[in-house]
């Protein structure tokens, strides 16, 4: 199981919310750029990047931040927030982005979907599902949806998706733990794909409670707040999910 720190951009800052709260909002540094290269030499495989402001307005917004990031650094960059059509992600893909997740567009637009699979390919476009007990969530976690997250992670395989990040938002940035049942149905439900987990992951145990579950098709977990609170190590939690 591989780790995957977190970068959450707002107002070209590195930041991180309470449990999707905007109004909770910790500042962390003023070059996301040089908090990259900080994870890139600790030895991460892929930095997850999180567009706050785009994923309110609904397109991409720290353009600046995310090309000097993807300037910075050489190992690939995924990139969520506000990509809600393909010329959201042809941009970002030309800033550097390897793969672009699309969360609310996903949820509200099946054949935006399929479009995004057929002219990027399954391996750029990974749909990113945020539930709040249980239901989807949108718009930046500001609107809850009535589907169910595991309805829709299997209609997403359906369409072809074959990488899903799971998020329960009431574990995002609380230090509560992951959501370890959520995550285990969401595994078994979609054999085929591969599903990241973000939240909650606050100590090296809760990595290796992840990492316990033994589900093959569990590729990693984001980590953001725990890292930059320096509550663990980014080497502690790799240990702790298997070395990789």
């Amino acid at each position: 199981m591989l780790i995957f720190p977190a970068i959450d951009m707002r107002n070209g800052h590195c930041v991180r919310l309470f449990r999707g709260d905007y109004n909770q909002e910790t500042v962390y540094g003023d070059s996301p750029a040089d908090q990259a290269a900080v994870w890139e030499k600790e030895g991460a495989p892929l930095i997850h990047l999180v567009d706050l402001d785009g994923a309110k307005a609904g397109a991409p917004v720290n353009v600046e931040s995310i090309r000097k990031i993807c300037e910075t650094v050489s190992i690939p960059c995924e990139l969520g927030g506000g990509i809600r059509s393909e010329k959201d992600a042809e941009t970002v893909f030309a800033l550097g982005i390897s793969r672009v997740i699309l969360g609310t567009a996903a949820c509200e637009n099946m054949d935006l979907v399929r479009s995004f699979l057929r002219n990027f390919g399954p391996e750029k476009v990974v749909v990113g599902i945020d539930a709040r007990d249980g239901l989807v969530a949108l718009r930046g976690w500001l609107e809850t949806s009535a589907v169910k997250a595991l309805d829709l992670a299997v209609r997403m395989v359906d369409l072809g998706v074959r990488r899903i990040i799971f998020t329960d938002i009431a574990t995002d940035g609380a230090f509560t733990g992951p959501s370890i049942g959520p995550t285990l149905k969401l595994c078994q439900a979609v054999p085929q794909c591969r599903i990241i987990a973000s939240g909650g992951v606050s100590s090296d145990a809760d990595a290796g409670k992840l990492a316990a579950l033994k589900q093959d098709n569990l590729e990693g977990v984001i980590v953001g707040k725990a890292l930059y609170d320096g509550r663990v190590s980014y080497q502690a939690l790799v240990a702790a999910a298997g070395g990789k």
